[in-house]
């Protein structure tokens, strides 16, 4: 079993909630709520990859999916439709990258470093698979899309900083028509498809992104029409 890590850090992780709610955008601070609320979800996350073989080989091998992220020649070279190109087209649209999100991690948080294996790698992996989850499950890089994703990845998780972070996003997203609908049904879309932190991403860049939705259980995205925190701060 994981050496369990209990952060808890109430007033580290209400200051972060009011800049998250001034700025939905301030990606550090997200990292700040995940670092301060999370309790004892690495080790809950990381005591079921060790139960299964898919899990136990991603945290022996620890593979690092960012140097294969990162190739853009390479992803661009992958066939039309497969999740590796759906992946260059996320982030190219988002204009974003997953080094990217490294440094908005560094930008907001503290102890990671000091984390003990496996714990280090489960968070690690965590983080830079994030994209790939918008990839399979459709939702862009806007304020709802990112609340429906989270909505997805909380009921996978169970992490109690998602859930605040999820609280605030209804709050923003409150005027928006269809927004609880949404979110409610992606959670329920979370509960029921493959548990998404054993799969082993590597092995899916070439293949149709449609055929891996199919075998990890997750619908077809969702039509919705993208809301963005410049709306939400012009509003």
């Amino acid at each position: 079993m994981p050496v369990r890590i209990i952060e808890f850090h109430p007033r580290r992780a209400l200051g972060a909630a009011f800049a998250l709610a001034r700025d939905p955008d301030d990606l550090p601070q997200v990292f700040t709520l995940i670092e301060s609320l999370s309790f004892g979800t690495l080790s809950r996350i990381a005591a079921r990859m060790e139960a299964t073989e898919s899990g136990r080989a991603l945290l022996a091998a620890r593979p690092d999916i960012v140097t294969e992220l990162a190739d853009r020649t390479a992803l661009a070279a992958l066939p039309e439709g497969s999740v590796g190109r759906a992946y260059l087209d996320f982030v190219t649209r988002e204009n974003i990258s997953a080094d990217g999100i490294r440094v908005a991690q560094e930008a907001g948080t503290t102890k990671t470093s000091e984390l003990p294996a496996p714990l280090d790698y489960v968070y690690a992996r965590m983080r830079d698979t994030h994209d790939l989850w918008h990839v399979v499950t459709g939702f862009q890089g806007d304020v709802l899309g990112e609340a429906s994703l989270l909505s997805f990845f909380f009921a996978q998780t169970r992490n109690p900083a998602i859930a605040l972070i999820l609280f605030i996003a209804a709050v923003k997203l409150f005027h928006v028509p269809g927004t609880r609908s949404l979110m409610r049904t992606w959670h329920r879309h979370g509960r029921q498809a493959a548990w998404l932190p054993v799969v082993a991403w590597e092995t899916l860049l070439a293949r149709p992104v449609e055929e891996v939705r199919a075998e990890l259980g997750i619908p077809q995205p969702a039509r919705y029409v993208p809301v963005r925190s410049s709306e939400l701060r012009a509003a």
